[in-house]
């Protein structure tokens, strides 16, 4: 599945990949007009995607809830396994990216490569994206704050956090961080760079710190050790359930397509950039979940904590290295909700230039000073914190603002590649091309129907209001709405730029400017 670059592949397309002429011409050929700033290169495409996964975050995130479901045996295999089968599903995303490197992305994939019924397909295909999407902004800031409470609880210990200061801080986070896409766009594209360096300093600062602690877990313990604490007597479901650490984590990469408009050379950028942020925090991830599993020295202790990680972090060493790390952490999961925020605005963009979005014709205004869509910045953040209201009744709101992210996301990436897989040997490709594509999409489609089955379900027993996983519930009424609203209407009006052609490009194209 090695990729390979042909510049007769690229001729064909009618882009020069190294070149913003090229771009412009080859995403007019897609139907679009370029009205974003093209400032973002290779390793800036790669960065936005590294810091949405970031290993840091999403590992600290969940690492609560696999000590309940599957313990270090699944987190330090489950992280190797998933992470391997994420890289396959990547990779067919990455081929189909060059050859469409639009920021509509998954939903434009969907209406061209779709035989029949095309809008239905990409309709879909947006609506779930920007479920995920949204998923993906708040799981990261939530757990921003979560962290931050911990902290602030650790150095005044009288401080004692509550389901509604923790989503006030996350409503904070949340605007701080549209302000920055909004009036620092420039600064943002920087941060999106600091966060790569960030998270692999910042991993090899945390296993140095687990890696001095007095005393360790054994070898068998670390990478052996399973637990069932879900309440469920199935062994195999608790490590179903534990699965989410290392799956909640490798999302949201879609971000370098949903970039392909703002990145040079995009064609074979942002396919690259898929794939190479994927591998990347594949491996420092593994460092550090191995070091997380040596340090679990007191395991029921650490499991029952009001904060596993920071109790884990405690016992390791001392409360001021602790403090320090979760700085490191607290960091990484602020840049990750600021880049999943401007992915998320992109999608969104994109989304609503072709129609799909109540109120399309604001969000998708470019603001003609910064030439971002600022609109769409601000409609992201305010859906994001209203998937947080449910914290304030809700004991699993993180697993389910996960499960979201996973469930939506994943499922805007299967159908793109099943579609993919149904054009078998008639796919034309970009200039990023596969060895064996459709083996590749096979497996890849298979993975994320698992995923898709799994992370809607209950993660605890027995199942109250409190503990449900309400993944299920906010996808079904995401997916309730768009099917109504195409059923009334949008079957008919709705025409993607792919489908509609010249007159939906026309149409698409009436951003007023700010």
């Amino acid at each position: 599945m090695k990729p390979r670059s042909s510049s007769s592949t690229s001729r064909r397309h009618g882009a020069s990949t190294s070149s913003g002429t090229g771009d412009e011409q080859l995403l007019e050929q897609l139907g679009y007009k370029s009205v974003l700033a093209r400032r973002v290169n290779a390793l800036g495409n790669m960065a936005i995607s590294a810091a949405i996964i970031s290993p840091i975050t999403g590992i600290f995130y969940s690492v609560s809830l696999v000590m309940m479901a599957g313990g270090p045996a699944v987190m330090v295999w489950g992280w190797l396994a998933a992470g391997l089968l994420v890289l396959v599903v990547g990779r067919s995303m990455a081929e189909i990216n060059s050859k469409y490197p639009t920021s509509a992305a998954l939903y434009y994939w969907s209406s061209a490569l779709a035989k029949r019924h095309k809008k239905g397909w990409s309709w879909f295909t947006g609506w779930l994206n920007f479920c995920g999407q949204i998923g993906g902004t708040a799981g990261a800031d939530y757990a921003a704050a979560v962290f931050i409470q911990a902290l602030i609880a650790l150095q005044w210990p009288s401080y004692n956090p509550t389901p509604g200061s923790t989503l006030a801080i996350f409503g904070v986070i949340l605007l701080v961080h549209a302000a920055a896409n909004t009036l620092a766009v420039r600064t943002v594209a920087v941060l999106n760079k600091v966060a790569v360096v960030w998270l692999g300093v910042g991993i090899l600062v945390i296993a140095g710190y687990l890696a001095a602690a007095p005393e360790h877990a054994s070898a068998s313990f670390a990478f052996g050790h399973f637990v069932n604490s879900t309440g469920f007597r199935w062994s195999w479901y608790a490590a179903a359930v534990g699965l989410l650490l290392p799956m909640g984590t490798f999302t949201g990469y879609d971000a370098s397509p949903h970039l392909s408009e703002e990145t040079t050379g995009a064609a074979l950028a942002a396919p690259h950039g898929i794939v190479r942020s994927i591998k990347y925090c594949l491996v420092i991830g593994q460092v550090l979940v191995v070091a997380l599993a040596f340090s679990m020295t007191h395991y029921d202790t650490q499991a029952s904590a009001s904060n596993p990680p920071l109790q884990i972090l405690l016992d390791a060493g001392s409360p001021t290295g602790a403090k320090l790390i979760m700085v490191i952490i607290i960091g990484a999961m602020l840049f990750c909700g600021l880049a999943n925020l401007t992915s998320n605005s992109r999608q969104i963009f994109a989304f609503s230039r072709d129609g799909a979005i109540p109120g399309a014709t604001w969000w998708r205004r470019v603001s003609r000073r910064t030439q971002t869509p600022v609109n769409a910045v601000w409609l992201a953040a305010g859906s994001a914190f209203v998937l947080g209201v449910p914290s304030l009744w809700n004991t699993t709101a993180l697993p389910a603002i996960l499960s979201v992210n996973v469930v939506g996301m994943y499922s805007a990436y299967g159908i793109a590649i099943w579609l993919r897989l149904r054009q078998g040997r008639r796919f034309a490709p970009g200039p990023y091309q596969l060895r064996y594509p459709l083996l590749n999409a096979r497996i890849a489609v298979a993975w994320v129907a698992v995923c898709c089955v799994l992370f809607v379900l209950p993660t605890a027993s027995p199942i109250t209001v409190q503990n449900f996983n309400y993944a299920g519930v906010d996808l079904g009424v995401v997916l309730f709405i768009a099917t109504a609203w195409w059923l009334i209407s949008a079957r008919k009006s709705y025409s993607p730029t792919v489908y509609g052609g010249a007159e939906a490009m026309a149409e698409a194209q009436e951003a007023a400017a700010i």
